[in-house]
């Protein structure tokens, strides 16, 4: 492989970067393809991800996006590979600590492949990468990404998640919210653990409801959202409306942008608002928000973690390592409804503010 010495001196030719999942970890994904294409608005650049994230991302100006499917197997490698023959890239960024990302490196011709560093190599990733980057001060998961773009030699690392929503699904969105302030809760994680308890989002949206919001429950169309929309409507006075399953991502991050509010756990759509700009409230009991909190709202979240760690762990906060997660299932059932009313309440004055103070 030829050696490339980093940073580069001149804006590189072209860029693979190959990050597969999950859909919060694409939205940062974005900010550091955005961050590139600002510093280098001629260099190339190639997407590897998943066949769903794809969905979302495929629309993005100036990135080619090249969906891997999982799904396939063995067969999936050889469509990623059989695509990208014969080319070669003058970096490869590698964002997935995962054996299956790995793998599909072996594919990619590149002149460099940066990777993490051992703090944050898991599966073995420091052996599929020749460059490590360091881990930065922060631990949000965001600021581990645009790490690589100072490692390439790009000095302006502000975030920016500028994604086009077309007219069709802005008019979809507009036409559901009609214009009211809305309160949008995607109640449910991949992982059953991080969500809440339906009694609390029940409590919450019947809050909301008294303050004149409509509110709308949205999420993927797996039974175990499809379960838990339903309980926390049977659960509810003010019943709101069940959207889950009905939306496809563009839908969904058509509806985000058009929203007064998001309430979510540690998933996706906290970091879908953070693209469109929507204020969301995230909530945490697992994993600690700093790393993973919505990046522009992190003192914003409603998180039981510092103290339920400290308490499992019989150690500070500052002495763990980032990664550590709480082993309780039952944490989230500990965030308390008085808490996330209060944060809530916080959200509701400003808006309450803007709508009688239009500018």
């Amino acid at each position: 492989m030829r050696h490339i010495m980093l940073p580069f001196q001149t804006p590189p030719s072209s860029i693979c970067i190959l990050r597969l999942s999950a859909i919060g970890d694409c939205c940062h994904t974005l900010a550091l393809v955005r961050v590139i294409q600002r510093a280098w608005p001629e260099t190339r650049i190639t997407w590897v991800t998943g066949k769903l994230e794809a969905g979302l991302f495929a629309d993005l100006p100036g990135v080619e996006v090249i969906p891997f499917d999982k799904g396939q197997g063995w067969r999936g490698y050889r469509d990623l590979w059989r695509r990208l023959a014969g080319r070669r890239f003058d970096a490869l960024l590698h964002l997935q600590a995962a054996l299956r990302a790995s793998i599909a490196t072996l594919g990619i011709r590149a002149g460099v492949k940066l990777g993490f560093d051992r703090e944050r190599a898991n599966d073995g990733q420091w052996l599929f990468t020749n460059h490590k980057v360091p881990s930065p001060a922060s631990p949000h998961v965001l600021d581990g990404f645009l790490a690589f773009a100072r490692e390439l030699g790009i000095q302006d690392l502000t975030p920016d998640w500028q994604l086009p929503i077309s007219a069709e699904h802005q008019a979809w969105a507009k036409e559901k919210i009609g214009g009211k302030p809305t309160l949008l809760i995607c109640a449910a994680a991949s992982k059953p653990f991080k969500n809440w308890t339906a009694a609390g989002y029940a409590a919450l949206a019947d809050h909301a409801a008294a303050r004149g919001m409509q509110v709308y429950l949205c999420g993927g169309p797996a039974k175990l959202e499809r379960d838990l929309a339903a309980e926390i409507r049977r659960l509810s006075r003010s019943k709101p409306v069940d959207l889950v399953g009905q939306t496809s991502l563009k839908q969904l991050l058509a509806l985000i942008k058009e929203a007064s509010l998001v309430l979510a756990p540690d998933t996706g759509p906290t970091h879908m608002a953070t693209m469109v700009g929507t204020p969301v409230i995230g909530l945490y009991a697992h994993h600690n928000p700093a790393r993973t909190g919505p990046y522009l709202a992190r003192d914003r979240v409603v998180s039981v973690y510092q103290e339920l760690i400290e308490a499992e762990t019989g150690k500070p906060l500052d002495q763990l390592s980032w990664r550590t997660r709480l082993k309780d299932p039952d944490a989230m059932a500990r965030l308390p409804i008085a808490r996330v009313i209060a944060r809530f309440d916080e959200y509701w004055q400003q808006m309450a503010g803007s709508i009688e103070n239009p500018e």
